[in-house]
């Protein structure tokens, strides 16, 4: 199985498995966005767990891109179905060919919280409980070459 899959997928599963199919295609084209900026690593993995470590390699605790990643709890998945749907979507995504609905989104969170790095950031729209960003400038502006 490919790596990058994996990876989106277990995001997905985490971070939208209760969302619909543009919910959870949403939250993989955040990623895939990134991939393609500059500013990010060149993989979904290495987006997906972007973040500072301990010396030990293990993520600081919640101070990730990605709160799942490092927030201390198993990350097996525990639905079948749902990540069985994550897998879907990641394939959909991995493919990249399909409309950006996030209109260039790098960033989302949920809709009960408000992070101090969203007052930077232009809102692009709303999909279920997540609430998407880009940044002021568009991201193509910041592709890799």
């Amino acid at each position: 199985m490919n790596s990058f899959i994996l990876c989106l997928a277990l995001n997905i599963f985490w971070e939208a498995r209760d969302q619909d199919i543009v919910g959870q295609l949403a939250v993989a084209q955040v990623v895939m966005n990134r991939v393609a900026d500059d500013r990010y690593p060149n993989d979904p993995c290495d987006v997906i767990t972007q973040g500072p470590v301990y010396q030990s390699g293990l993520p600081v605790r919640h101070r990730c891109q990605f709160s799942w990643w490092c927030d201390g709890k198993s990350d097996k998945p525990t639905d079948k179905t749902a990540m069985s749907t994550a897998f879907f979507v990641a394939d959909i995504a991995l493919t990249n060919k399909y409309k950006d609905v996030t209109k260039g989104a790098t960033h989302y969170h949920a809709d009960y919280v408000y992070p101090e790095w969203a007052e930077t950031k232009v809102q692009t729209l709303k999909i279920g409980r997540h609430i998407f960003y880009r940044w002021e400038n568009s991201h193509k502006l910041n592709q890799k070459n």
